[in-house]
């Protein structure tokens, strides 16, 4: 048992971290609605409880699963950028210029709206990399600037070229079908991009665990020294780190526009970003464990809507929830001595065998 714990303790030690998050949102409710009971069953069950609240949950979880993977891979090289933000307007506001000016058939229109999106990105994600690597400029500072250089481009490349006079509000014209994500769920806004998330978290698992440029990602990320000693080329590991954070992140704002909205009208920045680095944290990087992470974090925040409509609770406890549970997973110290008790009793029956 013990050696288990020691195994999986980071995951333990994650999942006791979102229990502990769970109880003190119910003493909380309990302190301040005055039916808990109801309250704390529309929190818990409200986004199971109907079809469009699930839906929503699972079209919710599909960009900040993107994002989460492309934060991951930056972390995982212990490259700071968090910029998947600017990369997701930005990607999607290119993207979806591009799916407006053209017309071909879908079965070329679909994947060449992605890649262009992914491509712009990619490009996003690339100057802080770049910086880093040549001329040792902090990722972190070069990437939360470039989100609002993202976020002003793509505003402005909807707004004064691809804005759509006559809807009546700031949106960009409607794309032609031939780019959009269909539903395979009728009666829902579950769209492909959905399964294209979950393709994506494969793909990127098997990317880092079973191959020679995931292998450099993580060894890299382990210890930099050490990976220059060992051959490693770190210049590529970060600016390609960096450069794939953009990808993922531009084709999950896509898709996004493609499968829900049918046109960009996003006129502030939507989060999924920021939502990435959250479920990274709370994932320790893992690609699968993102995906949970993601769907978690989805249906905490239905969970909030629901409490917020049908109870007299209001939606930042959710926020309250995902503070304190990111709070506990980073927290160093937190089940440390429990770890380190066990720890000491294997060396000391290790001792005794001997």
């Amino acid at each position: 048992m013990e050696k288990f714990i020691l195994k999986y303790f980071n995951l333990l030690r994650t999942i006791i971290a979102v229990l502990i998050g769970i109880v003190i949102s119910v003493f909380l409710i309990f302190l301040i609605s005055r039916d808990p009971g109801f309250s704390l069953q529309q929190f818990l069950l409200g986004p199971l409880l109907s079809r469009s609240r699930f839906s929503s949950m699972v079209e919710m979880a599909s960009p900040i699963i993107m994002c989460g993977l492309a934060i991951a891979l930056a972390f995982q090289a212990r490259q700071f950028n968090v910029g998947a933000e600017g990369a997701l307007y930005l990607g999607a506001a290119v993207g979806t210029g591009f799916a407006v000016s053209t017309a071909m058939p879908g079965f070329l229109h679909l994947p060449l709206t992605l890649l262009v999106a992914g491509g712009v990105g990619a490009l996003w994600g690339f100057l802080p990399g770049l910086l880093k690597a040549r001329w040792r400029g902090s990722e972190l500072v070069a990437s939360l600037l470039l989100n609002y250089v993202g976020y002003y481009l793509g505003l402005y490349l909807i707004n004064f070229h691809f804005r759509d006079k006559n809807a009546g509000y700031l949106v960009s014209y409607q794309l032609p079908k031939s780019a959009w994500l269909a539903q395979f769920i009728p009666n829902t806004r579950m769209h492909w991009g959905i399964l294209l998330s979950l393709a994506f978290a494969v793909l990127v698992f098997l990317f880092l665990y079973h191959t020679t440029s995931g292998y450099e990602i993580r060894m890299t990320g382990a210890n930099e020294k050490f990976a220059r000693f060992g051959g490693i080329n770190v210049f590529k590991v970060v600016v390609l780190s960096q450069l794939l954070l953009g990808l993922l992140a531009g084709i999950g704002g896509m898709s996004e526009v493609m499968g829900i909205h049918r046109r960009f009208n996003w006129q502030s920045s939507p989060g999924y970003g920021w939502d990435g680095v959250v479920v990274a944290i709370i994932g320790r990087n893992h690609p699968l464990l993102i995906v949970a992470a993601s769907f978690f974090l989805a249906y905490l925040r239905v969970g909030g809507q629901v409490l917020n409509l049908m109870s007299d609770v209001p939606a930042e406890m959710v926020t309250v929830i995902q503070s304190i549970i990111i709070l506990l997973i980073t927290a160093e110290a937190f089940l440390a001595q429990w770890r380190y008790r066990i720890t000491v009793r294997q060396a000391e029956s290790r001792g005794e065998a001997a």
